[in-house]
This record gives C-alpha cells, sequence and structure tokens, in this order.
C-alpha cells in the first residue's frame, strides 16, 4: 500500500554491522557525530546536541567548497534503543528552507542493525527542491556509509551491555519493584551490598539516586534522571556511578523493557557506558556480574511480593 506522505517523502535505508545499542550511540553522541555526519567531504560543527523530548541540535555542515549549511533541531520523541523523531530547519545562504519531520528507526537483524532515515516534507514541491538543491538523496546515502565506516573505529570507546530474564510475576509487580522504594532499596546492587540511601521520583525529569554500601562499609553512590516512564512497558534512565574517593567514574544509558507472557514478564536490560577505553571495559566488566547479582535478588523479590 502506498504511504498517504510518498510523493513528500524521502526513505534511506542501509545495514549496518553492528548492534543497534551501538548504531544509536554512534547516532546520539556528539563526539561521534561529528566524525561521520554529512556527505562526503563534509565536516560538521555541534554548537548542542540534547537528545531528549524537546532537546535541541544545532549543527553547521560545512561543504568542501567551503559552503556553511546551518541545521536546527528539536527532538520530538526518543525511544531507545528504536526511533529518534525531531523537527528539522536548516538552509544554506540564499538556498530554499529544508524543513521536514525526521524519523531515525533502529531495527535489530541478527547480530546487524537495519537504520532507516525518513523524512517527510511540507510538500512535494518542499521536498523536490531540497532534492535537486541539496541532492539530499545520494547525501543520505553517504552519510549512511561513512556512518558504517566508522562503527568498526568506535573501539571500546563506547560499549552496552545487554540482559534478559523471564520473571515468573505479572508485568505490574515486576514494574513495581523498578519504580516503588521499598522493593528497589531490598534488590538493588551485588549480593552482598545493601542500599542505606535510596531516592526515586519516577516521572519524566525526575531524579534518583541509591548509595550502594559494600560488606566493607565503603560507599559508591550511583544517580541519574528518568526521561522515559511507560508505566508496566519501559523505563529509561541515565547512570552515573562515583568511586569511593568521589570520581565520577562512568555515564551511561540504561533501558528496561517488560513485556508479559502468559503471566510471566520477560524483562530486557540494555546498558550502555561511554568513558576512557580502559575503564569502559573495566567497568562493563564489572557491571555485567554486578546487574546478574542483582537480577538475582530481583527475582527473590518479585516471589516473595507475589
Amino acid at each position: 500500500m502506498t504511504s498517504p506522505t510518498a510523493e513528500r517523502e524521502i526513505v534511506i535505508t542501509r545495514m549496518l554491522d553492528a548492534p543497534r545499542e551501538l548504531a544509536w550511540q554512534a547516532m546520539t553522541d556528539p563526539r561521534h557525530v561529528v566524525q561521520w555526519w554529512g556527505p562526503d567531504g563534509f565536516t560538521t560543527t555541534i554548537q548542542e546536541m540534547d537528545v531528549r523530548p524537546g532537546g535541541v541540535w544545532t549543527h553547521v555542515m560545512h561543504g568542501p567548497d567551503g559552503t556553511d549549511y546551518p541545521n536546527h533541531s528539536v527532538f520530538q520523541e526518543v525511544v531507545y534503543p528504536e526511533r529518534i523523531v525531531f523537527a528539522h530547519g536548516g538552509r544554506k545562504l540564499g538556498g530554499p528552507e529544508a524543513d521536514f519531520i525526521g524519523t531515525w528507526t533502529f531495527e535489530t537483524v541478527g547480530s546487524q542493525t537495519r537504520i532507516t532515515i525518513h523524512m517527510v516534507f511540507p510538500t512535494a514541491q518542499a521536498r523536490d527542491a531540497v532534492v535537486r538543491e541539496y541532492g539530499a538523496i545520494e547525501g543520505g546515502r553517504q552519510t549512511l556509509e561513512r556512518l558504517a565506516e566508522h562503527l568498526p573505529r568506535m573501539g571500546f570507546d563506547a560499549r552496552f551491555l545487554r540482559l534478559e530474564r523471564v520473571l515468573d510475576a505479572p508485568v505490574a509487580l515486576v514494574f513495581a519493584c523498578w519504580t516503588q522504594k521499598q522493593h528497589m532499596q531490598r534488590w538493588w546492587g551485588p549480593g552482598s551490598f545493601t542500599n542505606p540511601v535510596c531516592e526515586m521520583d519516577v516521572r519524566v525529569g525526575g531524579a534518583w539516586r541509591i548509595v550502594m554500601r559494600a560488606p566493607d562499609g565503603t560507599e559508591y553512590p550511583c544517580e541519574g534522571e528518568y526521561l522515559e516512564v511507560v508505566p508496566n512497558e519501559r523505563l529509561v534512565f541515565t547512570n552515573n556511578a562515583t568511586d569511593a574517593a568521589g570520581k565520577h567514574v562512568l555515564g551511561g544509558l540504561t533501558a528496561v523493557m517488560f513485556v508479559e507472557e502468559n503471566g510471566k514478564t520477560r524483562m530486557t536490560i540494555s546498558t550502555s557506558a561511554t568513558a576512557l577505553v580502559a575503564d569502559a571495559v573495566k567497568y562493563l566488566l564489572g557491571m555485567e556480574m554486578g546487574w546478574t547479582q542483582s537480577l538475582e535478588r530481583l527475582a527473590a523479590e518479585v516471589a516473595s511480593a507475589h
């Protein structure tokens, strides 16, 4: 069936040889975006890139002939690690406006990711003007080719961890164990840790803070902000950890997906981390062990509350 907006659309798709969490980070971390964004020969300067609903992305693309192309976008929807929607505006001096609603989708296909860039313009004439003046279709293909070339170079600078568990409880109870202090305080952290401080404001823009205490008394604060809260379906939050000396060691993003299946809950956790190479590798190795123990404690908490 033909899309009702087909005559005013541009759709560009490419397979990427990387998991979608890594592709997501390459497309949302400005340190990476500046290394590949734009057609062949272009460079990009980013003034601001705040990937959250209402966040702004302001950047200037510099053409190989010296022409500048200022761009300003506002993010409307950010669903990690599946979809980003934004309203875009931009042009070169004297050129036509390139105003459209852009959607990036990330689809897992085996060990790869299918990335789709979808642009919907106000009119067919506006679309055609952008294709004619800016070479938008070929430029988009070249941009995704540069992204594909950049992904292997990311190395361990951007890493992610993905875990999946099935809990023998309805999704509402499992979600409650993630969003209510009396539950969270009992299961968060490795097996022998306690949580003397547990503060949670579970709403978009709300903050969370937990201080984990090891058996030897050492405390490990962690905190973040909720970016998405969809009851019984999804939680997305930033996570920032601090070591015993109070030194910031990692900034990352965690998404938890909940799906009910015949009275049980399938829970998928995706955590990404960006830090110095050695820190990221070491931290994520420890994080996998810590999450494994935490989820064992979560299963016990769910069972006791069921």
